[in-house]
């Protein structure tokens, strides 16, 4: 029986598969793209390699998709009827029943096995990283904290995989609200790793949370290299980037950034890179800026992908694109298919994230799009503070919190519209959509001192 580096011994693995989980490891923890040939590399030089089938598995449902989910589980279950857990050792016998629980649909349960696993055994990266993802995919801040922050005691800091720790912490800091802090961490991740990209987007999420767009601009122009193509998060931090200069007030800039980075014919199609396209260009219709070309080709990748019910995050995203290329009835088509699968009660942790907060998203995204702005109010103010349980992190399901500040102007709740925009100054006090949308509402409702003075307030910040 074979170790890896920190001294955790590994089941029906040689001494080659053990070179290439190593490999696999780094690239997973540093977003590379070719982790899926590594893990490949591990089953071919050991196939029966306990932790090179749980590596493969957790690849099979990170993504959130539903058929490299589905074909994962398949192999899985293979590979475990085979197995005689008896002389597995108890961190491979964890790994084995988180793996299982999050392919049989039971994220939240997944989630409780890998925290025990990480206090039992914190220095394994893999358990780490899965758990790190999970809390963000379900939305959990104080996990995605706490799950690596109370392991690093663990880690000396000339290892490795210390600064892609730091990475991870960075971005449960800033998620927590903790957003210097979040930012000191980021930065010693990258003083280790310049190439982090996980630390890289740690900090421009302080930068965005903080309205610090032009910081955020010149911390990514200053570091293109580090993220700007190559990894599985370039998309992602392109979408960052284009948040930034979306608040400069630059769709010419914001247009670009889509059409070379976000959404174009090489794209992969993939959900997590389908998600930022539509969350992009949501914002743009929030603001009646026409882009029915660019909808209409979003509209038809969604639709190639047929997903089913799988995750509730996705499917809001979906529903934005088909409501911005008008295809409100291919919306609601998704809206009654999720209705059925849920009167079904089938028993997964999306149960729970689609019912109570995706359905009601769905909804309100199609009630908008109808111009029953009302409607649209009445459906986000009950969720709107438990948003961040069909996962995500704050700067996606600002989109979702933007739609019900629109809605609430439009829909002439004055007083509402008001409260929620008082909110997001309070806390965000540098954000030039925040002062152009109350210019909005003071236009709307009979105050041109305030309006003007809300405008200028807008056109300083995005201009400083």
């Amino acid at each position: 029986m074979t170790a890896d580096r920190h001294g955790h011994l590994m089941s029906g693995t040689g001494a080659e598969a053990r070179t290439h989980y190593e490999q696999a490891l780094d690239d997973l923890l540093f977003f590379r793209p070719q982790v899926a040939k590594s893990a490949q590399s591990v089953l071919a030089a050991s196939p029966r390699s306990v932790m090179g089938q749980t590596l493969a598995a957790y690849l099979g449902v990170l993504g959130t998709e539903e058929k490299d989910a589905a074909e994962a589980r398949e192999h899985f279950v293979r590979f475990r009827s085979g197995l005689d857990a008896d002389g597995l050792t108890p961190r491979e016998r964890m790994h084995l029943a988180a793996a299982t629980a999050w392919l049989d649909g039971d994220l939240h349960g997944a989630g409780r096995i890998l925290g025990e696993l990480t206090v039992a055994f914190p220095r394994d990266a893999l358990a780490l990283f899965a758990g790190h993802q999970h809390d963000f995919l379900t939305g959990d801040a104080q996990r995605l904290r706490d799950r690596v922050g109370g392991a690093l005691h663990a880690w000396d800091d000339d290892d490795p995989h210390h600064g892609p720790l730091l990475g991870m912490y960075a971005f449960g800091l800033e998620e927590s609200g903790h957003y210097e802090r979040a930012e000191e961490a980021g930065l010693a991740a990258l003083a280790q790793h310049p190439g982090d990209v996980w630390g890289i987007h740690g900090v421009v999420h302080t930068y965005e949370m903080r309205g610090r767009f032009t910081d955020g601009i010149r911390f990514l122009d200053a570091r293109t290299d580090d993220w700007a193509r190559g990894s599985l998060l370039t998309v992602h931090n392109w979408w960052h980037y284009a948040l930034y200069t979306l608040e400069r007030g630059d769709l010419a800039g914001v247009l670009e950034i889509y059409d070379s980075a976000l959404h174009h014919e090489g794209s992969a199609g993939v959900a997590m890179e389908l998600l930022d396209a539509a969350a992009l260009l949501w914002r743009l219709y929030l603001a009646e800026d026409e882009q029915s070309a660019r909808w209409a080709r979003l509209a038809d990748a969604w639709e190639s992908r047929q997903d089913g019910p799988h995750y509730a995050f996705n499917d809001a995203h979906a529903v934005m694109a088909y409501v911005g290329a008008d295809r409100v009835a291919q919306a609601q088509r998704l809206v009654r298919e999720r209705e059925g699968w849920v009167a079904a009660e089938p028993g997964v942790s999306n149960h729970a994230m689609t019912a109570e907060i995706g359905l009601p998203v769905c909804r309100a995204l199609i009630a908008y799009g109808r111009q029953d702005y009302g409607r649209a109010v009445d459906l986000l103010l009950p969720v709107r503070h438990r948003l961040h349980s069909f996962g995500g992190s704050h700067a996606q399901r600002d989109a979702i919190q933007r739609t019900l500040v629109e809605a609430a102007i439009r829909a002439d709740r004055a007083d509402l519209a008001r409260a929620l925009l008082s909110e997001r100054i309070q806390l965000r006090p540098v954000c030039p959509y925040n002062w152009s949308a109350t210019a909005r509402l003071e236009e709307r409702h009979g105050d041109p001192a305030r309006a003007a003075a809300a405008r200028e307030r807008a056109g300083a910040q995005a201009s400083a």
